[in-house]
């Protein structure tokens, strides 16, 4: 096959997000460009690479295989242009990060530190939920990935490098605000404001009420932190969430922690890739940078308990 690398990227990003609209869209291009070249590519393949089941999309066998090899090729050049960078000194350099959605609460004072240090890496930030996150490791989409309890499941490399507590938040004229060492029992009582399934805070929170035997009165369902604190600000309920996420709200006396017998649930969050992962001397940098100042660059918020 005379392939050119145009077409490959043009095809591993219409096969990733099984569309040429999206794929056209992410790399700056009209949607008959990506046709002309995915026809191409199959010209050259002598297969059919696509196929349209009613509105959707869908790989071929042979899309499914080339898709994997696409993905291989796309990374090792991705890598070797890395190094090559890298021959230059660490004042140039790209890097990919991926972090759960609450730790772009601090995110921006860890790459804010960096690129002070580094001015001539180019930083690229996504945040998601942990069920994305995990599917950006499987994948191999992002350098670094910043997040709680990596999946046990897959083989990864993971370092923790800060406290992450997860605590109950009220508003302040809460009848439970002023209370000491209120019981669990008494806290299941309370309507709780959740975030959403594949959420890490809302695993590990029921996994700590699992494992105490106790079982909440759940409320509205939400899939951002602001949403949610919003929601217990105007009593809908109270909501666990990490204290990273509240330092405003706490600062401002917006909201209030209770004092609950057995929390803070305690949590790390850790710098997370895949095993073997050949880390760019950027990648590198930022590891050893994280794992060496994040516990000086950050502290936890007071709670006034």
């Amino acid at each position: 096959m005379n392939v050119s690398m145009r077409q490959l990227s043009v095809f591993e990003a219409a096969a990733r997000l099984l569309s040429y609209t999206r794929a056209a869209e992410e790399l700056h291009l009209s949607q008959p460009a990506v046709s002309m070249q995915i026809r191409q590519l199959e010209d050259q393949a002598g297969l059919q690479l696509f196929e349209k089941l009613g509105r959707k999309l869908h790989l071929t066998e042979a899309g499914r295989e080339l898709f994997q090899y696409s993905r291989s090729i796309l990374h090792d050049l991705h890598e070797a242009e890395e190094v090559m960078e890298a021959l230059k000194g660490l004042n140039t350099g790209k890097l990919n990060i991926g972090v759960a959605s609450t730790v772009n609460y601090f995110a921006p004072r860890l790459l804010a530190a960096f690129s002070q240090r580094y001015p001539g890496i180019s930083l690229s930030l996504e945040a998601n939920n942990r069920e994305n996150l995990v599917h950006m490791l499987n994948a191999n989409e992002k350098d670094l990935v910043l997040m709680g309890r990596p999946p046990q499941q897959m083989d990864l490399e993971s370092e923790p490098f800060l406290e992450n507590p997860l605590v109950v938040i009220a508003p302040p004229e809460h009848p439970l605000a002023k209370k000491r060492s209120i019981s669990l029992q008494r806290l299941a009582e309370e309507t709780f404001v959740m975030r959403e399934a594949g959420s890490g805070t809302r695993a590990a929170m029921e996994r700590f009420f699992n494992e105490q035997g106790v079982t909440l009165k759940t409320g509205m369902q939400m899939t951002r932190n602001e949403a949610i604190k919003q929601a217990v600000r105007a009593g809908l309920g109270l909501s666990i969430v990490s204290i990273h996420s509240i330092e405003l709200e706490l600062e401002t006396q917006r909201l209030v922690v209770l004092d609950v017998d057995g929390l803070p649930i305690k949590r790390r969050w850790f710098l997370v890739y895949r095993h073997g992962k050949r880390l760019s001397p950027a990648a590198g940098a930022f590891k050893d940078f994280v794992l060496a100042e994040a516990g000086n660059l950050l502290s936890l918020p007071e709670t006034g308990n």
